[in-house]
């Protein structure tokens, strides 16, 4: 449906509106699994505050590699939460693909989960595994960080012509 969007309002910002407005209302549904936009908001904001922990500043990027799924979803908006952009990072990308895109991107924080970290080549960077690692002892407020129009929501690697991956920022 075509409705006029309003200017000037982060994605974050709006599924925190959703949040407080219906908390229960379905914000995400993959196969079976179902999370409300209350628990979407709420995890995301804990995963936020431990990317910040892990050192994630605003204008930072964080690497995500993940299979698709409610975590992913959690995992993006964290990210954008904590004023950094996110760089997508496909688990079925060869080694020596992910290594060139962490070390390019210069990536603060890698979150991944149990069943791709072993795929991933080594990095210095700090890494938060979903399944292994918690959030759960992190404030489910949101938090404290101006997020704008000038911050980079998202750096994604394309290949081009020349097979060499190359990062184009989107705001």
């Amino acid at each position: 449906t075509a409705q006029p969007r309003e200017t000037g309002v982060c994605l974050q910002h709006l599924v925190q509106r959703q949040a407080a407005a219906a908390p229960e209302a379905t914000a995400v549904i993959f196969g079976e699994e179902r999370l409300s936009y209350g628990t979407l908001d709420a995890r995301a904001n804990q995963l936020a505050h431990t990317l910040i922990a892990l050192g994630a500043r605003p204008g930072a990027n964080v690497g995500i590699c993940l299979r698709p799924g409610p975590d992913m979803v959690i995992a993006l908006l964290a990210t954008v939460k904590a004023g950094c952009a996110y760089v997508p990072l496909d688990p079925a990308y060869p080694a020596e693909r992910l290594a060139f895109m962490l070390q390019d991107a210069g990536i603060a924080v890698l979150i991944s989960a149990d069943d791709v970290a072993a795929q991933l080549p080594p990095t210095a960077c700090p890494q938060l595994r979903l399944h292994a690692d918690t959030a759960r002892e992190q404030s489910t407020d949101a938090p404290q960080v101006h997020v704008g129009g000038e911050h980079l929501a998202y750096v994604i690697y394309t290949s081009g012509t020349t097979g060499r991956p190359k990062g184009a920022m989107i705001r």
